[in-house]
Order: C-alpha cells, then sequence, then structure tokens
C-alpha cells in the first residue's frame, strides 16, 4: 500500500483527515478489535441467563432468588455506561476499553468461586460495570476511526456484535455446562475476555482524534498517521478545526451547552424507552407467548425470531442512513415498530403461529434498527471532547428503561395479557418517535466528495 504525505499546511486538520480519507485496512482492524470486545460483551453478559437453571437445581432455590443479582448486573451496567464516558474523554478510549474488557471478564470468571447468590449479586454488579463502560466507548472508538462515510455502519455493525456475543454464549453454554457445570461456565467464560484484554493492550492504538487534542502525544499521532498510510513531517501541529471550534468546554456539563442541550434529552428520552422496549422483549417476550398457550419451543422461536430481524434492521438501516441520513429512516422504523406490536394484537396466537413469529420478526427488525443506529447518531451529534461522555450518558439513562422493564414487564403481562404487553411496546416506540422528531443535529444526507478530494486522500 502506498503512503500517502500529508504536507500541505504547518497544521493539519486531523478531523478532514479522518472524515475525507480512504478507509485502510489498519482502521478496519481497529474496528474490528472495538467490535469484538462488544462480542466479549454480549457474551460476558448472557452467561446468567444459561447458568441460574444449573444453579437452581444444585442450591436446590426458586428463580425469584436470582432477581437481585439480575438486578445487579442492570445496575452495574447503567454506572458503567456513565462513567466510562467520562474515563475515556479524560484519560483515552484505548485504557478505557481495554479496562472495561478486562473488568467484566474477571468478575465473571470469580463467580465461578460463589458460595451463595449475594457473592454472584456482588460479582454481577462487578461485571455489569465493565460490560456497561465497553459498549459507549468501543462505538466511540469505531467511530474515530471510519470515515464518516462508512461511519454509520461501522458503528451500527459494532452493535449489532451484542446479540452476537449472546448468541456465541449459548453456543459455549451447551458445550462447558454438561462437563464442567455452572463453575466451569463462568471461570472459562470470565478468563476468554482477560485474554482478549491482554492482546487488546498489545495492539490497539489510541483514538487520533483524541491524540490531536493532547499536543505531548503528537508524536504518537504521527507515528499511528504513519500506520494509516498518512505520513506527516516531523513539524505539523494539528487541530479538529470543525470541532475544537464549535465546542470548547469538555465534561459531562458540555452536553448540556448551547447547540446540545436538547439534542441530549431528545437523545435521553429515546434511549430510556428504545431499551425499554428491547429489555422488555428480551425478559418477558418467552413469558407472554407461554402465557398464551404456546410450547416452550415456539416461545423460544419468537425471541429468536426477534434478535434475527433486529440484527437485519439495524445493517438495513445503517445502510440508508449512510446515504439518505438519519432523521427520516429513524422516524419510519419508530412508526413501523409501534404499527407492527398494534398489528400483533389482532392475530389468533393459536391459530396463526407462523403469522405471529413472522411478525415478531419484524417487530424485532424496526425496533433494533432505531436502537443500533442511535448510537451512530451519538456520534455525529457530540464533539470529540464529549463523544464518549455523551453516548455513555445516553446509554446509561437508557439503562433505566432496562431495569424499568423487569418490572413493568411482569405487571402489564399480569393484568393484560399480550394485548396489554403489545400495547406497552408500541407506546414505548412513540415516545422515540417524538424524542428523535425533537432532535436537531440528525445525521444528513451523504454528499459526493469530489474528484480533487477522493485523489487527494486516497491512499
Amino acid at each position: 500500500m502506498s503512503t500517502h504525505t500529508v504536507e500541505q499546511a504547518k497544521t493539519v486538520d486531523i478531523g478532514r483527515v479522518l472524515d475525507e480519507g480512504a478507509f485502510t485496512g489498519f482502521q478496519k482492524l481497529v474496528v474490528c478489535l472495538a467490535a469484538l470486545s462488544i462480542v466479549m460483551d454480549g457474551f460476558d453478559g448472557q452467561l446468567i441467563g444459561f447458568a441460574i437453571p444449573s444453579l437452581i437445581k444444585e442450591w436446590g432455590i426458586t428463580r425469584n432468588a436470582f432477581a437481585p443479582a439480575v438486578a445487579a448486573g442492570l445496575v452495574g451496567m447503567g454506572i458503567g455506561s456513565a462513567f466510562a464516558g467520562l474515563f475515556a474523554d479524560r484519560f483515552g478510549r484505548r485504557l478505557a476499553i481495554i479496562g472495561s474488557v478486562f473488568v467484566f471478564g474477571l468478575a465473571t470468571s470469580l463467580i465461578s468461586l460463589s458460595p451463595d447468590i449475594t457473592t454472584i449479586a456482588i460479582l454481577r454488579f462487578f461485571a455489569g460495570l465493565g460490560i456497561g463502560g465497553a459498549l459507549p466507548t468501543s462505538t466511540t472508538m469505531t467511530a474515530e476511526f471510519s470515515p464518516a462515510r462508512r461511519r454509520t455502519l461501522a458503528v451500527t455493525a459494532t452493535i449489532v456484535c451484542v446479540p452476537l456475543g449472546g448468541m456465541l454464549a449459548g453456543l459455549f453454554a451447551n458445550l462447558v455446562l454438561p462437563h464442567y457445570g455452572w463453575r466451569g461456565l463462568f471461570l472459562l467464560g470470565g478468563l476468554l475476555p482477560v485474554a482478549f484484554s491482554v492482546l487488546l493492550w498489545f495492539v490497539i492504538p489510541e483514538s487520533p482524534r483524541y491524540l490531536a487534542r493532547q499536543p505531548h502525544r503528537w508524536d504518537e499521532l504521527r507515528r499511528l498517521l504513519l500506520r494509516m498510510s498518512r505520513a506527516v513531517a516531523a513539524d505539523i501541529r494539528f487541530s479538529d478545526v470543525r470541532e475544537q471550534t464549535t465546542h470548547q468546554r469538555a465534561g459531562f456539563g458540555a452536553l448540556f451547552a448551547p447547540g446540545l442541550a436538547r439534542d441530549t434529552m431528545a437523545l435521553w428520552i429515546a434511549f430510556f424507552m428504545n431499551l425499554l422496549a428491547v429489555y422488555s422483549a428480551f425478559s418477558w417476550l418467552p413469558t407472554m407467548l407461554a402465557g398464551e398457550g404456546l410450547s416452550p419451543s415456539v416461545a423460544g422461536n419468537g425471541l429468536t425470531a426477534y434478535n434475527v430481524g433486529g440484527v437485519l434492521g439495524a445493517l438495513l438501516c445503517a445502510l440508508i442512513i449512510g446515504r439518505f441520513g438519519s432523521r427520516v429512516p429513524m422516524l419510519l422504523c419508530c412508526l413501523a415498530a409501534a404499527a407492527t406490536a398494534l398489528l400483533l394484537r389482532s392475530l389468533d396466537v393459536a391459530s396463526q403461529t407462523t403469522l405471529l413469529v413472522v411478525g415478531i420478526g419484524l417487530h424485532g427488525l424496526f425496533v433494533n434498527a432505531v436502537q443500533c443506529t442511535m448510537y451512530a447518531l451519538c456520534a455525529y451529534i457530540y464533539p470529540t471532547q464529549v463523544r464518549a461522555t455523551g453516548t455513555a450518558a445516553a446509554l446509561a439513562f437508557g439503562r433505566l428503561g432496562a431495569i424499568l422493564s423487569a418490572f413493568a414487564g411482569a405487571i402489564v403481562i399480569t393484568q393484560g395479557g399480550a394485548s396489554g404487553y403489545l400495547a406497552m411496546l408500541a407506546g414505548a416506540m412513540l415516545f422515540v418517535f417524538v424524542a428523535l422528531l425533537s432532535v436537531r443535529k440528525h445525521i444528513p444526507r451523504a454528499t459526493v466528495v469530489p474528484a480533487h478530494l477522493k485523489k487527494e486522500h486516497s491512499a
């Protein structure tokens, strides 16, 4: 690969170099490493669900006894999401990702030594801190290593690694549980991300946009740009013109600075209601279907269809947003998610099972299309110095919706059955529609890059 020299001026605009430049092999490697971090995130996050049946049998306790452990993990995720962003914007994305993966891997492996549920709950809380921190910092790293034209797809592809990790956890559990039990499941399942965090320490670099704001680390940035096939002279200075001139404040308070406050509040509401809908499906969809008289296998097929539809919807929506911008596609997906939930209420569950499963898949497609692409919207709305904080804060607030779903789902299903449950999902997505409609700074339509710029920034 040829090396392109960026020496036209004494100051290089790192934002323009990254946004308009080529997507080199090294950049793709970093994005893949960030995505693998999310695979590990989804993997460890799902292990507790596969272990609970074995724990119930071995310890002779009820399913409800595990509610504190499940809740502790969700609370940890919310706290981890909030503080990891602040850490990443202060000390760098690299350390935040490595630390998050190491923490949830170590805490998960230590669960294998637990003598009681209280110990599991404490360790799940610490695992949640890492699981919650990995997602916003990894998506921020992906966004800052991807050119603008590929950013939405790259960030969304990173987010959909969460259900991919959950699928791998299921396969892993089927292999490990029969031979090594739940202790072996947590031990091996935790050591995998610990080993991966060691690999990240030696391989993954710091974000170039973060380094551009650290003059004492510009030599490191020059070496990084060389690995990205963009060599610069030793006396070159760096800036991020678009973002550094627009927003000077950093930290949590900057999320409510003029020009950002409205979008911040809208994103928080959108994340809250969207995660309420998503986790209501993860936690209660099989229970709702079983309550309608369907077999456990059909109930499981409903959740599988929801997840498969979610992966497809997220990727398709990301492709569409990359070309047409985010406002119209995301709003249409919100309305389609609400509509499919309401249409499912009219089905005869007993005689229209196939149509029901297909409809659930479509609902999952639209809901997750919105959820996953909202991370790309965060990456666009927030400038470099608060990007990780902004994404993490939105996700942390959204985790409250996930926690609420644990109680709301049970109440609604008990009092209103399938009809009430589906109405709740529809209502949540209508709230998301209103919130995203009020966002002012949506991702714009793609523009054609002039030929001379393509030539100038090609590697």
